[in-house]
């Protein structure tokens, strides 16, 4: 991944991804969504070493966004302005984890930094494309691998990719190496946390954790070698 200055221009876009990437400075309930894919890499042993995100911004504020970049002083190519912005995504996520909560057996997983990951423009939407390794190869054994994605603020929505009738696409979830099962399970928050969502609006900061009540559990469970 390539880290391009581009001038007080890009400077001040970045800016604004941090205010809409640090929910803690932001307003809360969703305004923006992520469409998400999730690859589970395995080693050569079967043990689990990482999970490839594929975050798709949503069509309006990729416009947005891809606007903002387009009017960015200087005189970069979109290539190097949104390598620029990937950069800014990329150090706006680290101090929260990547928006990713991950499990096995109850207990939690220790995860890596992220060191591989680009930005691109696609059919109208920005993606955000990042290898998430795990600190320590995991063998699942009779306990399911289980992992949530959100953003804690609740103001981005993040759910997997789904098909026309709103069920779960194939490629959402995917494991690499190894006969496994997977499932996407549905959010299902409590009535209480649904009615302080909705109560939220634009000039309010929701309470730090609340999109995990929101967020969607992707479970693998792999046949031991």
């Amino acid at each position: 991944m390539q880290c391009i200055m581009m001038g007080a221009g890009i400077r001040r876009l970045g800016l604004g991804m941090a205010l809409l990437l640090l929910p803690s400075m932001v307003s809360a309930h969703p305004h923006v969504w992520a469409d998400l894919s999730v690859k589970v890499i395995l080693d050569d042993q079967g043990r689990i070493e990482a999970l490839r995100q594929r975050w798709r911004l949503d069509p309006f504020y990729s416009l947005v966004l891809m606007e903002e970049l387009k009017a960015a002083e200087g005189d970069a190519p979109m290539e190097a302005r949104l390598d620029q912005l990937g950069s800014e995504i990329h150090d706006n996520l680290a101090p929260r984890g990547y928006f990713t909560e991950i499990t096995h057996d109850g207990e939690p997983v220790e995860t890596d930094d992220v060191r591989e990951y680009t930005t691109m423009a696609h059919n109208d939407r920005v993606e955000f494309m990042f290898l998430l390794p795990l600190a320590h190869p995991l063998a699942l054994g009779e306990a399911p691998l289980r992992y949530r994605i959100y953003d804690p603020s609740y103001y981005i929505e993040m759910v997997h990719e789904v098909n026309d009738d709103q069920t779960p696409r194939a490629d959402a979830l995917v494991v690499t190496g190894a006969e496994c099962t997977t499932r996407i399970i549905a959010a299902d928050p409590d009535p209480e946390q649904v009615a302080k969502a909705s109560r939220l609006d634009r000039t309010d900061e929701a309470p730090d954790g609340l999109g995990r009540f929101f967020a969607e559990t992707g479970e693998v469970q792999c046949t031991s070698p």
